[in-house]
């Protein structure tokens, strides 16, 4: 994982209600028709094998028993068959304080990619402040494809110091997990459909040594299988232009086909742009056009108007760029042409666009709501960290009671009022202090903006909000 070291561990971890455990062992019992097949005999290691790391694994009352050992790395106790389809549960308690950990899932150790390194799906065990438990995270690989802020009612649900009932269900290319019978995280991705059990026990520095991470109970259904019913945490579906199914159970719809212009059309025009924009790849790329905003093909907008909504999409940057999706677009504020106003999501690269520095405290950068409110900088984690040149994915939400939030790679970096005093006093002292009711459409078109630079874009989707 990322998180190299716990930090202390609040009182919270300590204090759930038993009643969880009943509800856990109710689901747990009645929810699938499959068998269950022991993965642990719960008296020796037959079946595992260590294929990473020099931290010892043992068993001990019933249960294997993970130890952290200063100097190595991540350490795997694999289980010797891998997996497709399953679903698959597990108790697990740290003792002698808390550690990072997590348990692999359809992963893979191959001696020919990087010397054998176990890489692949995570289930995170996250005893910190954090309370990442169920996450998943892509080990050696992208990094964080769930971190549990998508979801932070489920930042409770793990128990540190008391055993814990954690359930990865694997079906097709849905990937989920339960964490005493709350629902954590939901991935759709095609990457990997097959590979490695493992147990992880996490690399520690100084201080770290000695302390314990326990699993037992570990047992698995790999024919006919019954889905959980489906729940209404967020989806984060990482295959491009893809709308699951649960996605339309919950009233997602794609805004873009991935192969034509269908549902937009220029800024200030009836129909798409002629030039300045092409899709290639299942990708709608902002052609480079080496100079200022009268040589590109001009900003596009959906034909559809939204009030409330979420709304997502995934962006490439190339160095340099600058570009931004607007919301609550009403092309009449500038009836001649140019720029369409609206609230905007700010894509920039900072490091390199000198856009970053102007503005005010940075509300020009990369997720602000730009030259209004600047955005959370997240300087830790892999697949949470911006980067130049890789997808990122970008995320509105536009709550009903006119609360906004703009997320950047599964972490909310803005949150605001529409048209409250604060809003209405940034208004005010920006570029668009002299815009009547700026900001305060009841409805208004979604714009992707062409600045002149390279951007990608892909998986453009929006649900409407009640």
């Amino acid at each position: 994982m990322d998180m190299r070291h716990a930090h202390p561990v609040s009182t919270r971890w300590k204090t759930r209600a038993a009643a969880a455990a009943v509800a856990v062992l109710a689901l747990a019992g009645s929810a699938f028709a499959g068998e269950w097949r022991s993965l642990f005999n719960g008296k020796d290691l037959s079946g595992w094998k260590q294929v990473n790391g020099t931290a010892p694994y043992t068993v001990v009352d019933g249960a294997i028993v993970g130890t952290t050992r200063l100097g190595s790395p991540n350490s795997f106790l694999a289980y010797e068959e891998e997996f497709g389809d399953f679903i698959l549960e597990f108790e697990v308690m740290q003792s002698v304080g808390p550690t990072n950990s997590g348990v692999q899932f359809r992963s893979i150790s191959d001696p020919s990619i990087m010397d054998g390194r176990v890489h692949g799906y995570q289930c995170e065990i996250d005893p910190s402040e954090r309370g990442w438990t169920g996450g998943i995270y892509d080990e050696a690989r992208r990094g964080w494809l769930y971190p549990v802020s998508l979801n932070p009612s489920a930042r409770t649900a793990y128990q540190y110091g008391r055993w814990n009932l954690i359930r990865i269900e694997a079906i097709g290319n849905s990937l989920r997990t339960w964490v005493n019978g709350i629902p954590v995280a939901h991935v759709i991705d095609d990457m990997t459909p097959r590979g490695l059990i493992a147990l992880q026990v996490h690399a520690v520095g100084d201080g770290g040594e000695g302390r314990r991470i326990h699993w037992r109970n570990i047992r698995i259904q790999t024919e006919d299988l019954t889905p959980a019913p489906l729940d209404d945490i967020f989806i984060r579906d990482l295959i491009p232009n893809h709308l699951a199914a649960a996605e339309k159970a919950q009233g997602w719809e794609l805004l873009w086909d991935g192969r034509t212009t269908d549902g937009w059309r220029g800024a200030h025009k009836d129909a798409f742009p002629e030039f300045g924009w092409k899709i290639e790849n299942g990708e709608l790329i902002v052609v480079e056009s080496g100079g200022g905003e009268a040589k590109n093909g001009g900003d596009i907008v959906t034909l559809d108007e939204f009030s409330a909504f979420e709304f997502q999409l995934e962006f490439k940057l190339t160095p340099g760029a600058n570009s931004g999706i607007k919301y609550f677009v009403t092309e009449a504020i500038n009836p001649g042409g140019g720029s369409a106003y609206g609230l905007e999501y700010q894509l920039l690269d900072d490091e390199r666009h000198p856009d970053a520095k102007k503005g005010a405290a940075g509300n020009r950068t990369l997720a602000s709501l730009y030259d209004l409110i600047p955005s959370y900088k997240n300087t830790r984690g892999k697949g949470i960290v911006p980067e130049i040149g890789a997808w990122n994915h970008a995320r509105i939400v536009v709550h009903p009671d006119n609360r906004v939030e703009h997320w950047l790679n599964g972490r909310k970096v803005v949150e605001y009022v529409r048209g409250s005093p604060a809003f209405l006093a940034m208004v005010a002292r920006s570029k668009y202090a002299k815009l009547e009711n700026f900001g305060l459409a009841e409805s208004g078109h979604i714009l992707l903006q062409d600045h002149g630079n390279e951007v990608h874009f892909r998986s453009i989707k929006v649900r409407r909000l009640k």
